[in-house]
């Protein structure tokens, strides 16, 4: 049989010159007060007393009878989340922590001690995320497929079946491999978190065990070539990735956004030219650029709109070649925001532009000009390719680009024409000018002419030689 509900009293409490109701009761031992609303009632100046007002009730104002209803409500509601909470404390008792929990302390563990950057802060709380959350930006909410399936789970007593059955609801969304992959790597990591003793002791790691789906293998790396880049900026400065609605606007507005065309245009040539990431770009400020010195010292850039370290974390220095040195230049001619603590590349109020608004018009003037729809980001291939195609070692491309592994830098390897390397080829196969051991330098010639004419066709084998097959 359950326990009825506390009974609860309700008062009258004067505040800031107005009556309010108020329901108190006991619960657990505990004195409960929760404010009801305003009170329809008046001082009676005489005898100090709480009178009930003439007239029908306001909207959202409360009488006597309709205090003591929303007072049972109150009372309800308050025993209902109680117990809510003791339930969740008794299983947390029995079967440990959820993985929604382990999930949290992960993400605080990631953003507070290792200092992540913000956006892979923000796209961990994106996979992250409860189902029904509206989306950032556009319409429509999230799956949270993640949380959906464990959030409320025991993580002790989470299966390897279990996140297999999670993956394979994932993958029948239509979604890549790789995004399946991505919610595999974060319930990993989580749970890699959760079983550290300091933390919250997991016996295992399901998630492990968990098969990865197989990932198509990227193919060569894409880039545009110069005449590309130019159009591509020819396209931003003549503003033809705008609609009609956007030239319809006045002089002054018209002048706004002209300068901002030529902006996005040099922005474009400073990121195929000087290979910067679009973050670095977003942090650029004009005292990292020596242009008496020819370099570019890049130390910072934007991630989610927070200005953090670079990717590597290190600071680099880029050689800056004449063609970015043009763009800047330009950029440097503006009437306002040029001071050396100032960014570079800005909005008209001098703040941090928004990187997904230039994508967006990236996108639009990518179309216009009529060009392969290639990222933002393969203007950075495009330097690091024409400069591996025009002969530059890759250690040299490894340092200007950043790279923290030469493998990733050896991806530009295919830009190299074929031709350069068949001929390197082919001069490390020429007969060797270099006598073998025991063989005098000076001979050298000599030997290597009289083996080829030992092997020339109708020449006597000496005797050590004449063996079958030789």
């Amino acid at each position: 049989m359950s326990t009825p509900n506390p009974s609860a009293a309700i008062v009258i409490r004067p505040h800031g010159g107005q009556a309010f109701y108020e329901a108190k009761f006991r619960h657990d031992g505990r004195q409960i007060k929760r404010r009801i609303g305003p009170a329809w009632v008046d001082l009676d100046p005489e005898t100090g007393e709480w009178l009930p007002r003439r007239g029908r009730v306001a909207d959202r104002w409360f009488d006597e009878r309709r205090a003591h209803v929303v007072a049972a409500e109150i009372v309800a509601r308050h025993v209902a989340e109680a117990d809510d909470q003791e339930r969740v404390h008794r299983e947390r008792r029995t079967n440990g922590a959820s993985f929604r929990e382990v999930a949290h302390a992960y993400l605080g563990w990631l953003q507070d001690i290792k200092g992540a950057k913000p956006s892979t802060l923000a796209d961990y709380r994106y996979l992250l995320a409860e189902p029904g959350v509206p989306k950032k930006r556009g319409e429509g909410v999230l799956a949270g497929h993640i949380m959906a399936a464990l959030g409320n789970r025991p993580a002790a007593k989470i299966t390897t079946r279990e996140v297999e059955d999670l993956l394979t609801s994932i993958a029948a969304t239509g979604v890549s491999a790789r995004t399946v992959n991505r919610h595999r790597a974060i319930v990993a990591a989580a749970f890699n978190y959760g079983t550290r003793e300091s933390t919250f002791g997991l016996p295992a790691n399901p998630a492990r065990a968990a098969d990865k789906r197989r990932e198509p293998h990227p193919g060569p790396l894409v880039y545009y070539r110069v005449e590309e880049v130019e159009a591509l900026a020819r396209a931003f400065a003549d503003g033809l990735h705008r609609t009609a609605r956007e030239y319809a606007v006045s002089d002054a507005v018209g002048e706004v956004q002209r300068s901002e065309d030529l902006q996005d245009a040099e922005m474009v040539r400073v990121s195929a030219y000087a290979g910067l990431r679009l973050g670095e770009l977003l942090a650029l400020r004009w005292r990292d650029v020596d242009f008496d010195g020819h370099v570019i010292t890049v130390g910072r850039a934007m991630s989610a709109g927070v200005e953090t370290s670079t990717k590597s974390g290190r600071v680099r220095r880029v050689p800056l070649t004449d063609q970015a040195a043009a763009a800047l230049d330009h950029v440097s001619r503006r009437s306002d925001f040029t001071d050396p603590d100032e960014l570079v590349f800005c909005n008209t109020l001098g703040r941090t532009l928004d990187h997904w608004a230039l994508r967006r018009r990236y996108r639009r003037a990518q179309k216009a000009a009529g060009l392969r729809p290639l990222r933002w980001h393969d203007l950075r291939h495009t330097y690091g390719s024409l400069l591996a195609a025009h002969g530059v070692d890759l250690v040299t491309i490894q340092s200007v680009m950043g790279h923290s592994a030469l493998a990733t830098t050896g991806r530009y390897l295919h830009a190299r024409p074929a031709s350069d390397q068949a001929a390197a080829f082919t001069r490390a196969f020429e007969l060797s000018r270099v006598a073998p051991a025991g063989v005098p330098n000076d001979a050298a010639e000599r030997h290597s002419q009289h083996q080829i004419e030992r092997r020339r066709p109708g020449t006597k084998l000496g005797p050590s030689k004449a063996r079958v097959g030789l």
